[in-house]
């Protein structure tokens, strides 16, 4: 297909949890061959760019620069920085979102920061939510990072972001912002990234909700491959198709 760049999720797509996907190894592969642009569009917070591109090189041989990956938490960063509503924060999250959000010359706040920033988070507390609850019921922007409600692995579909975004959600009584994917935010800057126009890309990814109807909700075409979240049996019950779908990327013509 005649594509110019791609837009692909990784977990679920081109791995699941820790376990490998050959097609996926394949896909980006002939991509790089082909010397087309791309990028990894992944709603996961827990790692920075530099530690998805060496896990990507240390656990599933693909070699890909950590310029080729676009996480939520950057598309988090990017949105606060347009806001520009203060610059301190306080983040329920992992290394690859609270790092990155310091790193970025936001200050570290508890109990009255400007925006509070809830994604995944593998040792969430009560206390956590309870510190997050009371700044946003001070006044403080609610962003959540990403609305999956859970992620793919070898151990089946654990809770995701979602989950913990829902929980604060919950107990504040407030919407989020929400930035990852299915998200304008976080597509935009995507298609920004690669030098293209949204009719010139396409997203591939293996979760409807998310990857699919990010391209779906902002006029970008759409590959389903049924690797991961999304599974056939769903296909029918789906409000609007995907542009393409297919078993595996084995199957995708370039």
């Amino acid at each position: 297909m005649n594509y110019k760049g791609y837009l692909i999720d990784l977990d679920g797509t081109i791995y699941r949890g820790t376990e490998p996907i050959p097609a996926g190894k394949r896909f980006v592969e002939q991509l790089q061959e082909n010397g087309t642009p791309f990028l990894f569009v992944t709603n996961n917070t827990t790692k920075t760019p530099g530690t998805v591109a060496q896990r990507l090189a240390t656990e599933f041989d693909i070699h890909v620069s950590p310029e080729t990956i676009y996480t939520a938490s950057l598309a988090t960063i990017d949105f606060m920085k347009s806001d520009a509503k203060g610059n301190k924060v306080y983040v329920i999250g992992e290394a690859g979102l609270t790092d990155l959000i310091l790193e970025a010359g936001f200050v570290w706040e508890e109990e009255h920061p400007d925006y509070v920033v809830v994604g995944l988070d593998n040792h969430l507390t009560y206390e956590k939510v309870v510190t997050a609850t009371l700044a946003i019921q001070k006044g403080a922007t609610f962003i959540g990072t990403n609305p999956d409600k859970n992620i793919p692995t070898e151990r089946g579909l654990l809770p995701g972001a979602g989950s913990v975004v829902s929980f604060v959600e919950t107990a504040t009584q407030t919407t989020p912002v929400y930035i990852g994917k299915p998200e304008a935010i976080i597509m935009d800057k995507a298609v920004e990234l690669l030098g293209l126009n949204k009719e010139e890309v396409i997203m591939v990814g293996d979760n409807y909700e998310t990857d699919i109807q990010a391209g779906i909700r902002n006029g970008i075409d759409t590959l389903l491959v049924l690797s991961g979240f999304t599974k056939e049996e769903d296909i029918p019950q789906l409000p609007t198709p995907a542009t393409f779908v297919l078993q595996s990327l084995d199957e995708w013509s370039f």
